[in-house]
């Protein structure tokens, strides 16, 4: 950049996305890019919209009282964008869509493979009309394969993927059984690896002119997020089990009973353990040949836990916390979510936020987690209400005048 250039605003104010995802995995990457300054432009059907709208109790309500028409749930995804409302089952909104999409960067969709083009609005379809089109399907199991034509929910995908098969407690113990994240973390993580591509896919665009497909599936990242246990089966042929909150390749790396709940103990080297056990005034341990190493620890896992259970009895986690970091051992409560945002490094860190609603004055929501020096993140619009900028982006974007919006509405194009 040369001296007298001045840099953008925010990193992503010259893309404009049109979203016509819903629930999850789609909105959150249409969202991580709005956050990041693109102009996102979200397509719902009229009457209902996003289906998330109607996922509560909790309601967002307005300053009487009284329901919005959105939850909570819709409100976690939904900031910096505009809802337009269009029927494009309908020819004239599919024409709508069409226009659109030649005017925009970025599509993102999470309809069943193959559903828009009975609309033509599939890839297919739209890159004929804008070749620079960066095109985001996400799905259950892809764009092909045997599963291709099946619905994906992330409960689903956490069974199929293997998540589930090592969260939960073991087979035997009390609450034993698989157990699914307390999040949709696949369809969370499906919407990270979206807006990653499609900033790749951005990328590629400046040197070859052209736009592309990306084809994400939740099963794929299910799969990809196993991490260390896949690679503990490859490399290991062990299939990886439930453990609890123990960890299959260190210890102590787990939760522990205090004298008034509960601390978690991440001791991730021998160091570590070595000053856990001097804070402890159990020194002999880290000399003991049974866990002197990690390799030690693993073998002798269930004879040192209880030991060190024993101990951690004696003192409150408050009173564990401030000894264990006065030593540089990694530890922690295990915060209710109140707790999270009473604490003073996530009020530190700005995490909570409020943006003005339309109907509802202030509402709070959850900070993005990037953090740029230069192209820092902005909230712009709070999660819009169902059609609120309809009017406003088909007559700045498509030219339409009152007469024919107006026509649209009373004949069902437009909610």
């Amino acid at each position: 950049m040369k001296a007298n250039e001045s840099r953008p605003a925010q990193a992503l104010q010259h893309i404009k996305v049109l979203d016509l995802s819903r629930v999850l995995a789609g909105p959150w990457a249409a969202q991580t890019l709005g956050d990041l300054g693109a102009e996102v432009i979200k397509v719902e059907r009229p009457g209902s919209g996003d289906d998330t709208r109607a996922w509560g109790p909790p309601y967002v309500a307005d300053t009487e009282g009284l329901p919005t028409g959105e939850s909570a749930y819709y409100m976690c995804t939904n900031r910096n964008k505009q809802s337009i409302s269009v029927d494009f089952t309908r020819g004239e909104g599919q024409e709508i869509v069409r226009q659109l999409a030649a005017r925009c960067d970025v599509l993102i969709e999470n309809f069943k493979t193959g559903g828009l083009a009975q609309y033509g609005l599939d890839y297919a379809s739209l890159s004929a009309l804008n070749p620079r089109l960066v095109y985001c399907s996400v799905t259950g199991f892809g764009q092909d394969g045997p599963y291709a034509h099946r619905a994906g929910y992330d409960f689903l995908i956490q069974g199929m993927g293997g998540l589930m098969s090592i969260s939960g407690h073991a087979d035997g113990q009390p609450g034993g059984g698989p157990m699914k994240v307390g999040v949709a973390l696949t369809d969370i993580l499906t919407g990270l690896y979206a807006s990653t591509a499609i900033l790749a896919a951005l990328q590629a665009r400046e040197h070859t002119g052209r736009g592309q497909h990306i084809d994400l599936a939740l099963l794929d990242v299910g799969v990809a997020c196993l991490a260390n246990q896949s690679m503990n089966y490859l490399y290991g042929d062990q299939v990886p089990q439930r453990m609890g909150n123990a960890h299959p390749n260190t210890v102590p790396y787990q939760e522990f009973p205090t004298e008034d709940g509960h601390m978690i103990l991440a001791v991730g080297n021998d160091g570590q353990f070595a000053r856990f056990c001097q804070a402890a005034g159990r020194s002999e341990w880290a000399e003991d040949e049974r866990f002197c190493s990690n390799a030690a620890r693993l073998a002798h896992r269930a004879e040192l836990v209880e030991m060190i259970r024993r101990v951690t009895l004696t003192r409150s986690t408050r009173a564990w916390v401030q000894l264990l970091e006065q030593h540089a051992v990694p530890c922690g409560p295990i915060n209710t979510v109140r707790e999270v945002f009473e604490d003073p490094q996530v009020r530190a860190r700005g995490m909570q936020i409020a943006m003005t609603h339309p109907k509802a004055g202030q509402v709070p929501l959850v900070a993005s987690p990037i953090r740029l020096s230069d192209t820092p993140v902005t909230y712009r619009h709070a999660p819009p209400q169902l059609g609120q900028h309809t009017q406003e982006v088909l007559e700045r974007h498509l030219g339409l005048s009152a007469q024919q919006m107006q026509a649209y509405q009373e004949s069902g194009v437009l909610g």
